[in-house]
């Protein structure tokens, strides 16, 4: 699977919330494509990842 440009090889087929709690993301503070798709957040759980999936994960960051 291709993450932020990257390949990271999944060992098994987790949910989209799943693998971001494994890769150390904060859910509630990101937002997600999936092979070019926005995922809402209310579906994360139902969203199986593949290898042949691409992500682009975008952390919101605050500020001033």
């Amino acid at each position: 699977m291709r993450v932020n440009g990257k390949n990271i090889p999944l060992k098994d087929s987790p949910n989209l919330y799943e693998f971001l709690k494994r890769e150390g993301y904060i859910p509630k503070q990101v937002a997600v494509l999936k092979n070019d798709t926005i995922i809402t957040k209310g579906t994360y759980e139902k969203e199986i990842l593949s290898d042949t999936d691409q992500l682009e994960i975008v952390t919101f960051v605050g500020g001033g």
